[in-house]
């Protein structure tokens, strides 16, 4: 193993280990004492069988698992609209085997690319503690010997993980739907975003653009942070092998999916291959989610929510490990925007199977984790593929396109592209992997905002052709919920694109499609709560230092010391913001994950 590696490791182990045995010891409870199906009343029961037919006797004799399906479909959002008959194919698949399988509770699933720019937004954070939610609630009624988890997208993924994490002692696989077929390529799309925020392409053309984009079922092709979950989910073993970026409706997607449901009935207590959720996702498993999210070029958002699945395990893991794994983790991987790929030429090129291989031999993922498949992360060095009507697997070749992937000897870099930046402003972290190098560093004044639309109008005014480092703060999870600002990528793009030098420095969020703007995000403490960036004014020279990995004021410290606060914009209302006022307030700083469910529970 790399010693990076395994130093960062032995960091998060010791410094988790009250908080990890006392979540072992929970589920050890739960498991031994917990409601289950023996120990429920005949009234208890008859409610849960109520509404079946076809299953009721098997159910009745208790002679197999039951499997609670927890979904997340909804029809508005692309990726989980194929979900659409997954629970019944499910149901057939889990009969095959002797099992049944029951729809347990369904969960929000929000497009943040419906809400980007709008009021939803600041939503969409605390929609994941949302999910973690109703998916305790859908696993809570004591009747299921495993779960499948139906989710992909953003807050999905993260928030399916960190509810049923408290379950943890039953076995769980999560059960992807794959990515759309590849339509506009991305680096078009955004080149008519660009011209549209100059004023150079109307709105029917952007329009085209945006439906030739985003055209059909699946997700979305570029690698924001629902594909970055999908890729975690196979670094962390929660998937079947291969099964991240297979294409929706093709006879290999049916396979794997109907193969998971078959694995998850033979991985019960009941058998001699239990494998628990909350023994698979242990400190190796997290540290395996980090170095894959730094070897691919993942999405900034996984800061927020790897820390938080880890808590809901009993783990402990903080940027400093991420920074610290960045410069030993070297990216092996462009896909956009880090790249002109999209994931379905990266599933061509090798995809997974290919990353996961590599990162293996170079001794930076932990192979020996427990993972749904088997007691080694080998298996998912191999390609699914259908041969003779069945689902077999193969060993991955070397890369189909080395521009899009690469052997850890031959990387793209040789960290991952992701730093954490310090200094009197406060904490932030910042993604450099689609940044130029010669960006790596901006020095310039400020301009400040406490609203992104309001940076939109000045661009639209045309007061922003200069210099500059925007900042754009009260936008933290306790002031707004911390939407991400992805609407500002075109029109910095552009003037980055004129010859400014320009950075964005917020406690707010970026996309996971955002790229090749230096930004320096989730700065904590936040506004809102006394961070030093409410003391900014327009004109103080900023400092975002990615190869110092610094961000100053550049301000006379005594007089920094002696500047007040900045005054907080009154709390919006509208769209069911003021819903959530209890998550904002109870919300902790970024680097603990940003979540006021986790912080009220004490974990």
């Amino acid at each position: 193993m790399n010693p990076e590696v395994l130093a960062v490791t032995d960091r998060i182990i010791e410094r988790s280990r009250e908080r990890r045995s006392a979540y072992l010891a929970l589920i050890e409870r739960e498991r031994e004492t917990g409601a289950r199906r023996p120990q429920l009343g005949c009234a208890n029961l008859a409610h849960a069988y109520a509404g079946t037919e076809e299953d009721r006797d098997t159910l009745r004799a208790g002679s197999g698992m039951n499997i609670g399906i927890v979904t997340a479909y909804n029809d508005m959002l692309s990726a989980h609209a194929v979900y659409y008959r997954y629970p019944e194919l499910m149901k057939v698949w889990a009969r095959e085997v002797g099992a049944t399988a029951q729809v347990a509770g369904a969960t929000p699933a929000m497009c943040d690319g419906v809400t980007q720019g709008y009021a939803g937004m600041e939503l969409s954070l605390f929609s994941r503690d949302t999910i973690a939610l109703a998916t305790a609630v859908a696993l809570s009624h004591g009747t299921f010997e495993g779960a499948a988890l139906l989710g992909i997208c953003d807050k999905i993924v993260p928030g399916l993980l960190m509810g049923a994490l408290r379950f943890g002692h039953l076995p769980m696989v999560l059960i992807p739907g794959g990515p759309m077929p590849s339509g506009l390529p991305n680096k078009a799309k955004a080149a008519v975003r660009e011209a549209y925020a100059e004023g150079k392409a109307g709105r029917e053309e952007l329009l085209d653009a945006e439906i030739q984009a985003y055209h059909g079922k699946g997700t979305c092709t570029f690698y924001g942070t629902a594909n970055t979950n999908q890729m975690m989910m196979e670094v962390m073993g929660l998937h079947m092998p291969g099964a991240a970026f297979v294409n929706p409706g093709t006879k290999l997607r049916q396979e794997l999916t109907r193969a998971a449901v078959h694995r998850l009935a033979g991985i019960g207590w009941r058998g001699d291959d239990y494998r628990p959720l909350g023994h698979c996702v242990d400190e190796r498993a997290i540290v395996n989610a980090a170095v894959g999210l730094l070897a691919t070029g993942g999405s900034t958002n996984h800061l927020l929510h790897v820390p938080a699945i880890a808590r809901a395990a009993g783990i402990v893991i903080d940027w400093e490990d991420f920074d610290r794994l960045s410069r030993a983790v070297p990216l092996i991987a462009r896909v956009y925007p880090n790249g002109a790929a999209d994931v379905n030429a990266f599933e061509a090129a090798g995809g997974m199977p290919f990353v996961v291989r590599e990162l293996l031999a170079a001794g930076l993922l932990h192979g020996d984790i427990t993972t749904v498949s088997g007691d080694s992360l080998a298996a998912y060095a191999e390609k699914p593929v259908i041969v003779d009507e069945a689902l077999s697997w193969q060993p991955v070749g070397d890369s189909g396109d080395t521009t899009i992937l690469r052997p850890v000897g031959e990387a793209f870099s040789p960290d991952g592209g992701m730093r954490i930046l310090a200094g009197n402003i406060g904490r932030a972290c910042i993604k450099v992997s689609a940044v130029d190098r010669d960006r790596w560093v901006i020095e310039a004044p400020a301009r400040v905002f406490h609203d992104q639309l309001d940076v939109l109008e000045a661009f639209k005014r045309g007061e922003l052709e200069q210099d500059m480092v925007v900042v754009v703060r009260f936008q933290g999870p306790r002031a707004n919920g911390m939407p991400e600002l992805h609407k500002l990528t075109p029109p910095l793009g552009v003037l980055q694109n004129r010859g400014f030098k320009v950075a964005l420095v917020t406690d707010g969020r970026m996309s996971g499609a955002s790229g090749k703007v230096p930004c320096a995000i989730h700065c904590s403490p936040e506004a809102l709560g006394q961070g030093a960036i409410g003391k900014i004014r327009d004109g103080d020279i900023i400092r975002v230092d990615a190869l110092n990995g610094t961000l100053d004021a550049l301000v006379d410290p005594a007089e920094w010391l002696a500047r007040p606060l900045c005054d907080a914009p009154g709390a919006a209302s509208g769209t069911g913001r003021e819903l959530f006022a209890m998550f904002r307030g109870l919300a902790d700083e970024a680097e603990k994950g940003a979540s006021g469910m986790l912080a009220a529970a004490g974990l």
